[in-house]
């Protein structure tokens, strides 16, 4: 997959952490990548191989992923501090207010608590695999991965795969499974607290004022998606001003991960 936009890395120290960032140069309009969790921003390559040509691209890990580090303090992050990793972030690498935000699943729920504290300084969200609550696969799943012998690392993943990954291409299933082997213990646990933190909350609403977000917002759901209820995502839909929800058909929770070809959706959002 040939990259040619110039690339620069670089890391940032915010509070504990230390994140780790990549700038995809262009003199395009901004997009900023927000990744799900225990993803990295390889999950991003193939949008970056598509769009890196005419937009200027950020990516970066969160604490627990990739090759960030936490220098102090618990493992486990609170929405709060993920919100405000996002915004040093921004502030780093020059995130302008007519930018874009492209989340997945977790990502999502960081980036609207962004757009939701913040509401001028983002222009546009395109959030995949949105919902307001973990429905009852989702509880299913993360409890089931709470009792898997934490030194098993092959039958986690497959646990993962199994709930809400099959119609992952090979290539990515085994990269999950090479992941979960490669994981410290200690991100393990935080990626399993992580999981009861999300079942233990109360609904998207009760934790962020959707209300108050005011860029365009559009919600990307795959009808096969099992930890996603369809009507739960309608109901987001209604919650935030200037929202529109696209159900995306033959396809799953990771969407591009799933087939490259939901890129032309987010092209098509991106040029209008």
């Amino acid at each position: 997959m040939k990259i040619s936009a110039p690339c620069t890395k670089g890391e940032l120290k915010t509070g504990r952490f230390v994140i780790p960032y990549r700038i995809y140069e262009n003199d395009g309009p901004h997009i900023i990548c927000i990744n799900g969790v225990q993803q990295s921003m390889a999950m991003w390559q193939t949008a970056v191989a598509r769009f890196s040509h005419d937009y200027r691209m950020v990516l970066f890990d969160f604490p627990n992923q990739g090759k960030a580090k936490i220098l102090s303090g618990s493992t486990q992050l609170s929405l709060d501090e993920q919100v405000g990793i996002l915004a040093a972030v921004m502030e780093e690498t020059g995130i302008k207010n007519d930018g874009t935000m492209c989340a997945a699943s977790w990502g999502g729920v960081i980036s609207v608590g962004f757009a939701s504290k913040y509401p001028d300084r983002i222009k546009r969200l395109i959030l995949a695999s949105l919902g307001t609550k973990p429905n009852k696969k989702m509880i299913e799943t993360i409890k089931n991965g709470a009792t898997v012998d934490m030194n098993d690392r092959d039958k986690m993943a497959h646990t993962l795969i199994k709930s809400f990954g099959e119609t992952l291409p090979p290539r990515i299933k085994q990269n999950i499974v090479s992941q979960f082997r490669s994981m410290k213990e200690e991100s393990v646990q935080a990626f399993y607290e992580h999981g009861l933190f999300v079942i233990s909350q109360k609904s998207l609403g009760d934790v962020v004022d959707l209300k108050a977000i005011k860029a365009r917002t559009i919600l990307l759901n795959g009808e096969n998606d099992t930890i996603i209820d369809l009507d739960d995502v309608k109901f987001l839909s209604t919650q935030i001003p200037n929202c529109e929800l696209r159900i995306l058909k033959d396809v799953g929770h990771f969407l591009h991960m799933e087939r490259e070809d939901v890129l032309d959706i987010y092209e098509e959002i991106l040029r209008s």
